[in-house]
Formats: structure tokens, C-alpha cells, sequence
């Protein structure tokens, strides 16, 4: 059985031979986290919008 050392060896050989890789493989899930955060913060906006919108009308509506 392989050890956790020798995993956590060969991952960082492996980083440090693809640097280039590595970085736009972070970068890609950095952007990727940002917009997935960023379009359930623009539907929590527009779901609170239309609330206050159909509160604004009372009983009325």
C-alpha cells in the first residue's frame, strides 16, 4: 500500500513539473467558484426584488 508521504511527494513533484498547468488549473476554479457565487447572489437580488415588489401592492393585488 502507498503511503500518504509518498502520495503528497508525487502530488508535488507533479505541481512543480506543470507549473504552468497548475496555476490555470486554479485559476479555473477560482473563476468557476466567482460565478457560481456570483449567480445565486444575483437570484437572491432579483427574488428579494419581486418580493418587495408583491408586498408593495398589499391587499390590493
Amino acid at each position: 500500500m502507498i503511503s500518504m508521504a509518498e502520495i503528497s511527494l508525487t502530488a508535488v513533484r507533479a505541481l512543480r513539473r506543470n507549473k504552468t498547468r497548475s496555476m490555470l488549473t486554479a485559476l479555473g476554479i477560482i473563476i468557476g467558484v466567482a460565478a457560481v457565487i456570483a449567480a445565486f447572489a444575483v437570484g437572491q437580488g432579483a427574488n428579494k426584488s419581486i418580493d418587495e415588489q408583491i408586498a408593495s401592492f398589499g391587499s390590493n393585488f
